[in-house]
């Protein structure tokens, strides 16, 4: 039964312990202070607990704390652990230590200072703000579903962030399973499959890619004609079909007819400053053919696998095809930037809408393409 009062408490004055029951003490230090102690036996051994200072930590508040340790106990937990924890973060914070953590080993400072994008737009707006503890599958699934199907491969890079993110928080004791796991699946429908199969680069390892290229021994030529075709994002025929016409210097354009274009229409390509760069040392190597970038053969253009050769003598070939670079470049598109959906598409030359929506739609959105094509060569740095 406990032993002691309000009144008591106040009124002790002899030094050590002065017991209330259940292990809780009052104890009254050398010099006349006094602060509350739970003696309590955690896995086989005794331990005592400071439950705060005496008159701050009242003689009720002393036993309401006792109380819920002792329960701690019953229930198998280590309270004594438990208070070392630190305190569990929000997904918001835990997002921006796993960013914290991983930036200096991104290879594109571009790519780090994008990151968080994805998970700002999708996830922080319903998981931001809960601790990571409180985060279960449901939640997850509700984050996800609106674009698992419209926008994949956002989603999927949108999950893979937050998977990662709850791996952070698992290695460090906060989480015991992976709510963005693989459990999830089955609560979200098949993802469209995907029309092509070329192999692609990570678009992280673009730019390695694109330094190697330069540094082999290929033509000047072709590996002009590579970055071109990395710089601007085209199929491989349409830069080594160029011609010298279809470049407008004023206008930093690239236009290319309908007839060589796999659409049937004629497409403007905003060229970045990079681009014209790369035209400029073209613009060397000149000859009758009219090519941009003619073939070392003279007199014609670059066949179609020369750019092939390239990427096999660099050991790139088992990675990446000339046209998987395309796909690198929208990957990019969708994960590093805000640019709007039939942005991207027309950047790749892409029917984009209906015939109607088509017929109604007069503009080409160069402005917008133009600045996105300036943020991939910034990405890009050659």
């Amino acid at each position: 039964m406990a032993s002691l009062t309000a009144v008591k408490c106040k009124t002790i004055t002899q030094r050590g312990r002065h017991g209330d029951g259940g292990g809780l003490y009052l104890y009254v230090g050398p010099s006349g202070s006094k602060s509350w102690v739970l003696r309590i036996v955690i896995d086989g051994k005794r331990r005592d607990i400071g439950l705060g200072a005496f008159p701050l930590v009242t003689l009720a508040k002393a036993r309401e704390k006792a109380l819920d340790l002792r329960r701690q106990v019953a229930d198998g937990r280590n309270p004594r652990l438990e208070r070392n924890k630190p305190s569990i973060p929000t997904f918001r914070e835990a997002a921006g230590k796993v960013h914290e953590v991983n930036l200096a080993r991104w290879k594109s400072e571009k790519y780090g200072e994008n990151w968080l994008k994805g998970l700002e737009l999708y996830a922080f707006p319903t998981l931001g703000d809960l601790p990571v503890d409180r985060i279960d599958r449901l939640e997850v699934v509700g984050v996800l579903s609106p674009i698992w199907t419209t926008k994949p491969e956002t989603a999927r890079r949108v999950r893979q962030r937050m998977r990662t993110v709850f791996t952070w928080a698992m290695a460090l004791g906060f989480l015991d399973t992976n709510p963005a796991g693989e459990s999830v699946s089955g609560a979200l429908p098949p993802m469209p499959r995907s029309k092509g199969h070329y192999r692609a680069l990570p678009f992280v390892d673009v730019p390695g890619a694109v330094q190697m290229v330069d540094e082999s021994q290929a033509s000047v030529s072709a590996k002009l004609c590579l970055r071109f075709v990395v710089l601007t994002a085209c199929r491989s025929g349409e830069a080594r079909g160029a011609t010298w016409p279809e470049v407008n210097w004023d206008q930093n354009l690239w236009i290319i007819p309908g007839e060589r274009m796999k659409t049937g229409q004629e497409h403007r390509v905003p060229l970045s400053e990079s681009a014209v760069e790369t035209l400029r040392q073209a613009w060397e190597l000149r000859d009758d053919s009219g090519f941009v970038f003619p073939s070392p053969m003279g007199g014609r253009s670059l066949s179609d696998m020369t750019l092939t050769k390239i990427l096999r003598s660099t050991g790139l070939a088992d990675r990446a095809t000339v046209h998987g670079f395309r796909s690198s470049f929208r990957d990019w598109a969708s994960e590093c930037t805000s640019a709007p959906w039939a942005v991207m598409e027309l950047s790749l030359a892409h029917t984009v809408g209906s015939d109607v929506e088509r017929a109604y739609a007069r503009s080409d959105l160069l402005d917008q393409r133009r600045e996105l094509m300036d943020d991939w060569a910034e990405f890009l740095a050659v």
